[in-house]
C-alpha cells in the first residue's frame, strides 16, 4: 500500500456518508429508544459518517454561564486547571451515559480517553450507580477502626482476582497515594533504600512519587524523593532498537529485524541498559523496581515480550522486590488479562491500582503478599477515607459489571480490531509513526523519528473534538495520541472514531501541502525509519 505524504497532491478516495447505528445490547446498556442526534459540530463534513446512535437523552444544562465557569476557573481554581485544559475552545461537560458526554449546549461526544483512563465500565453505569445509591441509603462512612462488612467483602472479592500470594489488601483514595505506600512498603521490608523506575513513566504527583515519575513536565524545582533512579525505557518504535516481532500486541513497529525464531536482539540490548545501570547507578542492594506493564502517560509504550520477566530476575537477584502499577491497565483494559503483568508472564510482589478500580470513584489499592504486609507492620498504619463503604460498594459493583458485561472480552475484540485498522492508516499516512497497545490501552504516535510539532498535534487534537470525538494526548514530547475509553464502546463507535481521525489527518495534510506550495517550511519531516 502507497503512503500518502505532504508532499502528494492526491487526496485518499473520501469515506461514503454511510450510517452506523449501535445495536441493541443489554450487557452494553445500548438500544434503539428515543435517539439523541445533537453532535458536537455544527456543520458535519457531508463525507462523514453519521455518529452512531444513543437512547439516552441527557437533562438540559440550566448553570452558570461558560464566561462565569471560566472566571471561576481563573480566579478560584489552583492555576495549573487553566494550562492543562485541553482545547482551545475548551469543552464544558455536563451530564454523561457510558460512551457518551454531552455538553452545556446538547452536543454528544463519543469519550474515548474516559476521564484519563479511569471511567472502566461507563459512564454512570446503571448498576454501579445503584449500587452507590444503596449505599448512601445505608452508611456514608466509617474507618477500619469499626468492623464494617463493605470493606471486607470487597477486600475478598479484589484478593480473589489476583495469583497467590498476592491476598493482602490496603485500600487508598489515588494512585499516587497507591504508590506512595508501596515504595515505603518495599523501603522497609528490604531493609534497602534505592528504587528503579523507567524513563517515560508517570508513577504518581506526590512529593515522595515525582521521583519515581521520569517526565519533567510532571516535576517541580524541588527535592522530590531521594533513591530515585531511571534507567532507559525499553520503546521498541522509538528506542535505539527494536523489531517486527517485538510485541505482545496484534499492531508491530514497521521496523526490520533479523531476529532468531523466539529471540528478540532488542531486548537482549535494553536488558544490557538495565545491567549497565545496575554496575553504575545504584547500590549492590536495592529496594524495588516500579513497572507499569504498558506506559500510559507515556503514550502507550510497550517493552519486549521477555523484557519485564529477565527485569524482575536481576532486580530480586539484587534484593528488590517487583512492584506493577496496574494504574491504568488493570481491570481487564488489555483484553487478553485480567491485569496488564500477567500479559508479561511475571509475578509481582506488590501490585499498585487506582483509576478503572472505581469507575471514576475516588479510590487505590495495594495488593501484596503476607510476608510484605507482616514487615508494614512496624507502626500504626491508619487512613481516614480509604476503603470507605461507599468508595468499596462502587468497587464491588465494578467487579460483578465487568463479569456480567464482557468488558474484559469486549476490551480484546473491540481493541484489536481498533489497532488493526489504525495500523492500516499508519501504511497510508506518513505522519502517522506508530500504532502500539493491547485491549482498549492504545497509543498512535504522530510522525516518525521527529515527533509532529504541539502545534500540529493541537490542530489534529482539535479537530477530531469538532466532529465529535474525545481523545488524549501523551508521551515525553507529547507526541502520541492516547486511546483508553470507557471499556463498553463498540465496533460501531470505533467505525465512526476511524472516519473522524481519518478526515482529521486528511484535512492536516491538505493544509500543510498548500503551505509547502505557497513557500513556507511545513511543520512536518518526511521519511519514516
Amino acid at each position: 500500500m502507497f503512503k500518502v505524504v505532504h508532499r502528494l497532491a492526491g487526496r485518499c478516495a473520501v469515506l461514503s456518508g454511510q450510517s452506523y447505528c449501535s445495536p441493541a445490547s443489554a450487557k452494553l446498556h445500548l438500544g434503539g429508544g428515543a435517539v439523541c442526534q445533537k453532535l458536537a459540530y455544527r456543520h458535519r463534513p457531508a463525507d462523514l459518517p453519521e455518529m452512531p446512535s444513543c437512547d439516552f437523552k441527557p437533562e438540559e444544562y440550566k448553570g452558570k454561564s461558560k464566561e462565569r465557569i471560566m472566571e471561576i476557573r481563573r480566579k478560584n481554581c489552583n492555576p495549573m486547571t487553566m494550562k492543562i485544559t485541553y482545547y482551545k475552545k475548551p469543552v464544558f461537560l455536563h451530564q454523561g451515559y457510558m460512551q457518551w458526554l454531552w455538553d452545556f449546549d446538547g452536543n454528544r461526544y463519543l469519550d474515548l480517553f474516559a476521564g484519563v483512563a479511569t471511567v472502566s465500565v461507563g459512564h454512570c453505569h446503571p448498576k454501579v450507580a445503584a449500587a452507590l445509591q444503596r449505599q448512601l441509603n445505608k452508611l456514608w462512612h466509617t474507618t477500619n477502626i469499626y468492623v464494617n462488612p463493605t470493606l471486607h467483602e470487597y477486600s475478598e472479592k479484589l484478593a480473589s482476582h489476583l495469583p497467590d500470594p498476592l491476598k493482602v489488601v490496603y485500600l487508598t483514595n489515588s494512585g499516587s497515594e497507591a504508590n506512595d505506600l508501596a515504595m515505603l512498603m518495599a523501603r522497609l521490608h528490604t531493609g534497602n533504600f534505592d528504587l528503579l523506575t523507567l524513563r517515560g513513566s508517570y508513577h504518581g504527583g506526590t512529593q515522595q512519587t515525582m521521583g519515581l515519575t521520569s517526565n519533567s513536565s510532571y516535576k517541580y524545582p524541588i527535592a522530590t524523593s531521594s533513591g530515585c533512579t531511571q534507567t532507559m525505557c525499553p520503546d521498541v518504535f522509538r528506542g535505539p532498537w527494536g523489531g517486527s516481532h517485538c510485541r505482545d500486541s496484534p499492531v508491530q513497529t514497521t521496523r526490520q529485524c533479523g531476529c532468531a525464531q523466539g529471540h528478540c536482539m532488542a531486548n537482549d540490548q535494553y536488558i544490557g541498559q538495565l545491567k549497565e545501570t545496575f554496575a553504575t547507578s545504584v547500590p549492590s542492594r536495592i529496594a524495588g523496581f516500579f513497572g507499569e506493564p504498558i506506559q500510559g502517560m507515556g503514550g502507550a509504550v510497550q517493552y519486549p515480550k521477555n523484557y519485564l520477566k529477565e527485569a524482575y530476575q536481576l532486580v530480586r537477584e539484587r534484593g528488590g522486590v517487583c512492584i506493577a502499577d496496574e494504574v491504568q491497565t488493570g481491570f481487564g483494559r488489555t483484553g487478553s488479562h485480567f491485569w496488564g503483568f500477567q500479559g508479561h508472564d511475571v509475578l509481582p510482589d506488590m501490585v499498585t491500582m487506582a483509576k478503572g478500580i472505581g469507575d471514576g470513584f475516588p479510590m487505590g489499592a495495594v495488593v501484596t503478599t503476607p510476608e510484605i504486609a507482616a514487615s508494614f507492620a512496624k507502626a500504626f498504619h491508619f487512613n481516614t477515607f480509604g476503603g470507605g463503604p461507599l468508595a468499596c460498594a462502587v468497587a464491588s459493583s465494578v467487579l460483578d459489571t465487568i463479569k456480567e458485561d464482557g468488558t474484559q472480552q469486549n476490551s480484546h475484540n473491540v481493541g484489536t480490531y481498533l489497532m488493526t485498522e489504525l495500523a492500516k492508516l499508519r501504511d497510508t499516512y506518513e505522519i502517522i509513526g506508530d500504532v502500539r497497545g493491547k485491549g482498549l490501552q492504545i497509543g498512535v504516535e504522530m510522525a516518525s523519528r521527529d515527533p509532529l510539532s504541539p502545534e500540529a498535534m493541537s490542530e489534529i487534537f482539535e479537530d477530531i473534538k469538532d466532529m465529535g470525538v474525545l481523545i488524549g494526548k501523551g508521551g515525553v514530547y507529547g507526541q502520541a495520541f492516547r486511546i483508553q475509553p470507557p471499556m463498553c464502546i463498540t465496533k460501531e463507535d470505533v467505525k465512526f472514531f476511524l472516519a473522524v481521525f481519518k478526515k482529521a489527518i486528511q484535512r492536516y495534510m491538505d493544509k500543510e501541502l498548500t503551505v509547502q506550495r505557497s513557500g513556507s517550511m511545513p511543520r512536518i519531516k518526511p521519511g519514516k525509519h
